[in-house]
């Protein structure tokens, strides 16, 4: 029987008491896990990136009552924690039931270098038989491409790796589980005899900055911009200012920091704390790409060196990415340090203008910090570096070289050299029965040119006419005995899977694209439309260049290479 009228209209009752928290709650059990991953890592929502790693690496995944309870440590939305936990790559969530992945996580690189090198073949062979019952993934860049093909095995946080891999050397290597690596012992720290002169005013802001006037070196993860005008633009904002150490380079084909990290990690940390000292940052950060544990390990034990020895007067925060080359875009960088999604910010403003923090930011590449101890180290060295180029370029830089050359590697080269002088003067020429048939002159969105061209000077804005550009120095040699379509497959496919899905052109255009490329004929109209809108719409660089391979090899082949 249907209530009175009068009933029916009255006001409704007023909100009804809850005995706890909407939605779902963390387990006292879930707690106790939290806190015994967490150990004593300060509960900040900054660290929420280093949290899940924790997490990760004690149970071997992210369980949705762990990250509930993670939530209610940090007190923010569940939310939070499960959008950043399944943005990268790096962490497994599981759904509620879910079995854990096996114990060990065998990733292969499928980067362009390394499937020159014979990845496909060393994925399908794990496949068929995983050592240990392990699982198998294909990856992207691992940074290694000189020595491809490259996999990493995970388990419990102990991340071991294996260059020019075979199916016996993996399964000889981690058949058993995966042990740390022996690491060398920690050393005392060198003499810094720069950072000394800075320190104790024989080095000036303004020498510095002057030095860097004359040396004309640029910022060497990509886009090139004067250093010198970086800084003062940085320094004429308000304090507090930060530093930030972008070492996350995930460009298919480039690996020169993992070598300054590797080689020259002192030299590098000398240069971040000048960097530091002339913009009178309050502290350093220092943003290192998961793909390279040995480099942790060694900048972890290195930081507490410096600490001890007194040299290191700020603050200095390693932090650990999670497998998103979006990260490698400094506004995306920022956000993953403040342990959020990767996503790039609208520009402006600026990093230098509001940055980590919302604070006036430094940003420097591992390779730009590592040559400034060299650059100040001498009243002529600036001159000197300068005049190192060639052609009318000014300065060096270290060049990532891989594919078809005999001796791949990082090479120190003047600004300016060819691609052909290249392979000759220091890639010890091609490999035997290759012949130079086409090479990528800046990594994987610099788009790649006919070896009709490889006589044209590597060099910042000298490629900008025919599409290409040399953005972060690595160039990857193709043979006549490589399938460019295949490789330009590759490369975009690479794009697809990295777009951070921030901005629909990205997102559905890198699709589209390696839909339209996998097709038996290219429709060259509609795959040049669709470069023209994520170059037009796309929010950052990845959208931005993403069609560069294809761009480049519609303008600069034959059509008959083209499908």
């Amino acid at each position: 029987m249907a209530p009175p009228r009068s009933a029916r209209n009255a006001a409704p009752a007023g909100p009804r008491s809850r005995s706890g928290p909407r939605g779902r709650t963390a387990s006292n059990t879930a707690r106790e896990a939290v806190a015994a991953a967490l150990g004593s890592m300060p509960l900040h929502r900054d660290l929420l990136v280093e949290h899940l790693h924790a997490l990760q690496d004690r149970h071997g995944a992210l369980l949705p009552d762990h990250l509930v309870a993670l939530a209610d440590a940090l007190r923010i939305a569940p939310v939070e924690v499960f959008e950043v936990a399944t943005f990268y790559a790096h962490f497994d969530v599981l759904a509620d039931g879910e079995a854990a992945p096996p114990p060990v996580t065998i990733r292969v690189c499928e980067g362009l270098p390394c499937t020159m090198a014979g990845a496909h073949r060393l994925v399908d062979a794990l496949y068929a038989a995983p050592p240990g019952g392990a699982r198998i993934l294909a990856a992207p860049c691992m940074g290694a491409c000189d020595a491809g093909p490259v996999c990493s095995a995970v388990q419990g946080g102990v991340d071991d790796g294996i260059t020019a891999a075979t199916p016996a050397s993996v399964v000889a290597a981690w058949s058993d589980g995966v042990r740390a690596p022996t690491r060398a012992p920690p050393g005392s720290a060198p003499s810094m005899r720069v950072l000394d002169a800075a320190r104790d005013d024989r080095l000036t802001r303004d020498a510095m900055l002057a030095a860097l006037d004359a040396s004309g070196l640029r910022g060497l993860g990509g886009a090139g911009f004067p250093a010198a005008r970086k800084w003062r633009a940085v320094f004429a904002q308000p304090g507090p200012r930060h530093l930030v150490v972008n070492a996350d380079e995930g460009e298919p084909g480039t690996f020169k920091d993992r070598w300054c990290l590797q080689h020259h990690l002192y030299r590098t940390l000398e240069g971040m704390l000048l960097a530091a000292h002339a913009i009178d940052a309050e502290a350093c950060w220092i943003y290192l790409r998961d793909e390279y544990p040995e480099a942790r390990h060694d900048l972890a034990t290195a930081i507490v060196t410096l600490r001890q020895a007194g040299m290191a007067l700020r603050p200095i925060h390693l932090r650990r990415g999670a497998g998103a080359y979006i990260c490698g875009e400094e506004t995306a960088l920022l956000e993953s340090l403040e342990g959020r999604r990767g996503y790039p910010r609208h520009k402006p403003p600026y990093p230098g203008e509001v940055g980590l923090f919302g604070r006036p930011t430094l940003i420097h590449n591992v390779e730009t910090l590592w040559w400034l101890p060299e650059i100040f180290g001498a009243p002529d060295a600036a001159a000197r570096f300068a005049a190192a180029g060639r052609r009318g370029q000014v300065g060096r830089r270290l060049v990532s070289l891989s594919g078809r050359v005999r001796n791949p590697g990082v090479h120190n080269a003047p600004a300016g050299i060819t691609a052909r002088e290249l392979i000759e003067e220091f890639g010890g020429g091609m490999q035997t029965g290759h012949r130079l048939a086409a090479y990528l002159p800046g990594g994987a969105s610099g788009g790649i040119l006919p070896a009709t061209m490889a006589d044209l000077p590597l060099a910042f804005g000298s490629l900008d006419h025919l599409g290409c550009f040399v953005g972060s120095g690595g160039v990857v040699v193709l043979s006549d005995q490589d399938d460019l379509v295949e490789a330009v497959r590759n490369l975009v496919r690479f794009f697809r899977d990295e777009s951070c899905g921030q901005c629909t052109p990205c997102r559905v255009g890198t699709q589209k694209a390696a839909g339209l490329l996998d097709a038996p004929h290219w429709d060259r109209a509609l795959l040049t439309e669709l470069a023209q809108a994520m170059a037009d719409g796309s929010i950052c660089g990845l959208g931005h260049a993403a069609m560069n391979p294809v761009l480049s090899l519609l303008r600069h082949f034959p059509a008959e290479v083209v499908p």
